[in-house]
């Protein structure tokens, strides 16, 4: 008998369990970056083979200083924003609301597939301002609910790159002609990222593939009427790297130097 819950995932939803399995594993290393000790603790609640991800920590920088990048753009949005909603699309098990904590004014709202958000709410405590909705990130009726009056923070960390570019630009135009004002932020793969799927250890053992190819930010700015490039960054160029272990450090640093590889992933900020 055991008091674990079971998870059965396939496809991208089972890609959620590789970053949140590098988050626990970050979470005790002398140097960690995330610090997430909501899933260190909520990992050993769940009944999984979690070598199955292939994670390991020596790889969990890849996850981790993604997350940092993304909560620290957050806390910059909500510092001004203090009365501001959030939508956290395709938000997996991450725990972000949890780990900024965002004041009382702030709505925030994690959006997943039913499978995800029914495990999120037997996994994490219920919270005031805090919302789970059960659904596809895809699926246009979920957002009809949410008061649009509000400056709004949309975070795709991890999501686009699984949507068809039809849908990934739908979803975009919906959020900016819904809300009247606000950013998005998100992470994205370039054509060479989406044609080296197959190298990808968590993608193919989930049986997910890649879609959207993104390779500069006129592709989102031609495609989605009002939005402003607030920022495009390289993960190579990010702080957090800092604090990796010497060895990952330095592999990171010869990874930036071609061309090839140095946006082959990259972050995305704008203003609309």
């Amino acid at each position: 008998m055991t008091d674990k819950l079971k998870v059965d995932l396939r496809g991208a939803p089972q890609t959620m369990l590789a970053t949140f399995y590098a988050k626990a594993l970050d979470a005790d290393l002398p140097n960690s970056i995330l610090h997430d000790t909501w899933a260190r603790d909520i990992v050993d609640r769940i009944d999984y083979d979690w070598s199955r991800t292939t994670i390991t920590a020596t790889k969990s920088p890849a996850v981790t200083t993604r997350s940092a990048h993304f909560d620290r753009w957050a806390r910059q949005f909500l510092a001004t924003h203090p009365e501001a909603v959030v939508l956290h699309l395709g938000c997996g098990l991450d725990s972000r609301f949890f780990r900024l904590a965002p004041g009382p004014g702030v709505e925030w709202y994690d959006i997943d597939y039913p499978d995800v958000a029914r495990l999120r709410t037997q996994l994490y405590p219920a919270a005031e301002h805090y919302h789970v909705i059960p659904a596809s990130v895809t699926d246009p009726t979920w957002l009809q609910d949410i008061p649009a009056g509000r400056p709004t923070l949309m975070i795709a960390e991890g999501l686009t790159m699984y949507l068809t570019e039809q849908d990934g630009i739908a979803l975009l135009r919906r959020v900016v002609d819904h809300f009247d004002s606000g950013e998005l932020q998100f992470d994205a793969f370039n054509r060479w990222g989406i044609k080296g799927d197959w190298t990808n250890a968590v993608v193919r053992r989930a049986g997910a593939h890649l879609h959207w190819a993104i390779n500069k930010p006129e592709d989102i700015l031609k495609a989605v009427p009002g939005t402003r490039l607030l920022a495009w960054a390289s993960p190579f160029d990010d702080d957090s790297f800092d604090h990796v272990v010497w060895y990952y450090r330095w592999t990171v640093k010869a990874m930036g130097t071609l061309p090839a590889l140095r946006y082959m992933a990259q972050y995305h900020r704008y203003a609309f």
